[in-house]
């Protein structure tokens, strides 16, 4: 029987003001609230609010049969807490039904994976104390920042303990081979792999609203009769998109919502059910493995990373926030750390790209130097703090050497303090 697998991406990150050079070294606030409020408000009320109140009434109509998996930023998360908490509420509903499943993933939805692997395992890790602490479940199964994906990858995916990752179905990784099957990685066997399926996946998130489009309108039942007429031994079809496909990429007068909620009736007739990925992977095994040696993603028509670092502005950016991942891992002031966090957001280099100039995007600047020389103003005064705090002339294991101590001698005095405390009272008692 055929199951379909629905992952949603969810990610704002913390948009930077206009800071510039004179800023450096005078002004340690970094972002623009007005524009970030603004923008996750719009989205909440267009996208998050009707998209959950949909999913939440299909689950219920369906007698419990619709699941759905949802991958949300750490960032994300911290800026619904601020500006829209009633989001946060929405989503602990769904948790509550036993029919969603939360992903993990890199906690700033970062390139980390790609230059800082201390720093992909401790995001994953602080991703995982998110999740845990906001919807009270620990996450089974992983996906990259942008569905980022490669051999390497897989190997500190599988290090982290997940039997399961989710990525991109490229065509020029996959060749003849479907995305319709459950993959395993090639260095790691023990992590299996669910794959985009890409044809199926652009007819929603593309092509729903394009009245150019030969199969323009798209109705619910002839949506899942293409699937149904898929081959019989293809059991899996993994739909992953961005989650404002509901209301703000298709806005709801386009009828994006009532074919969402028309899905479940349909599937049904055909026999094809809604499964969670780690559903899939417990039921399904690998009918192969899959070498990536080059890091793939979802974006663009090359399947590849350019987007994020294809130019020398990107480059030169990534190098220099790299460059001070070990001293920043040893900082204990929240504000560094917070800032750490939130400067490494994908978007940041997404907005330096030359490859989608004058056709529109979701930048925030005129141009990508724009954005490569704002950001770097910011990086510049984040570096001089980060300094200012651990000086150069120490090396990072001499840190590292000295910290460890005087946790360790704080750890030394709070026990003795206990002990003190104890005879004190032993004495009043005589």
């Amino acid at each position: 029987m055929k199951t379909i697998c629905f992952y949603f991406q969810i990610h704002q990150p913390f948009r930077l003001k206009r800071y510039r050079f004179f800023d450096i070294g005078n002004d340690h606030y970094y972002y623009d609230d007005f524009q970030n409020e603004e923008i996750i408000r719009r989205i909440a009320e267009q996208c998050y609010l009707p998209a959950n109140r949909t999913i939440l009434e299909m689950i219920k109509t369906s007698g419990g049969k619709f699941k759905v998996a949802f991958s949300i930023s750490g960032v994300a998360l911290e800026q619904m807490e601020i500006y829209t908490p009633e989001v946060i509420d929405s989503f602990k509903e769904l948790a509550a039904t036993g029919n969603v499943e939360f992903l993990s993933e890199t906690y700033a939805h970062s390139l980390s994976s790609l230059g800082d692997p201390d720093e992909f395992k401790h995001q994953i890790d602080k991703q995982e104390d998110k999740i845990k602490t906001l919807f009270g479940v620990k996450p089974k199964v992983f996906r990259n920042t942008e569905l980022i994906y490669s051999d390497d990858i897989s190997l500190m995916v599988a290090e982290k303990g997940y039997k399961g990752m989710i990525t991109e179905g490229a065509k020029h990784i996959l060749g003849w081979k479907s995305p319709n099957y459950m993959y395993s990685s090639s260095v790691a066997p023990r992590l299996s792999l669910l794959l985009k399926n890409d044809r199926f996946s652009e007819d929603l998130s593309s092509r729903f609203s394009d009245y150019s489009w030969n199969e323009y309108p798209l109705t619910a039942d002839k949506y899942i009769s293409w699937i149904a007429s898929t081959p019989e031994s293809e059991q899996i079809i993994n739909l992953f998109m961005n989650y404002e496909v509901l209301g703000s990429l298709h806005p709801a007068s386009t009828g994006i919502f009532e074919f969402f909620k028309a899905l479940p009736r349909f599937a049904a007739d055909k026999g094809i059910s809604f499964s969670t990925p780690s559903e899939v992977f417990t039921l399904i095994k690998p009918v192969d493995s899959i070498s990536v040696p080059d890091p793939i993603s979802w974006v663009d028509e090359e399947r590849d990373c350019s987007s994020w670092l294809g130019n020398i502005l990107q480059q030169e950016a990534f190098r220099k926030i790299n460059e001070i991942g070990a001293r920043v891992r040893l900082c204990q002031t929240r504000r560094i750390r917070q800032d750490w966090y939130y400067l490494q957001s994908s978007d940041h280099f997404y907005y330096m790209s030359t490859k989608h100039m004058g056709s529109g995007g979701f930048s925030p600047y005129d141009n990508p130097y724009e954005a490569f020389i704002n950001y770097m103003n910011v990086l510049s005064d984040f570096i001089l703090r980060v300094k200012a705090e651990f000086p150069e002339s120490i090396e990072n294991e001499e840190l590292n050497s000295l910290l460890s101590t005087i946790k360790n001698q704080g750890e030394e005095i709070e026990s003795l303090q206990k002990e003190l405390d104890k005879l004190k009272k032993k004495t009043v008692k005589k």
